[in-house]
């Protein structure tokens, strides 16, 4: 059976802290850093990586 080369990540709002997005990244790859919409705050806000476990 083959390794993953993707692991799968959370995106948490680096404002409020709420995690909005699930995704999956390359492993080798630095962490992402996106703009994304938050819900609660009803804008776009930068969004960090967290691992998921």
């Amino acid at each position: 059976m083959a390794k993953d080369k993707r692991e799968h990540i959370m995106l948490v709002c680096s404002e409020t802290g709420d995690i909005n997005y699930y995704t999956s990244r390359s492993k080798t790859s630095e962490k992402l850093e996106l703009k994304k919409y938050n819900p609660r705050l009803r804008k776009h806000t930068l969004h960090k990586e967290k691992k998921r476990k």
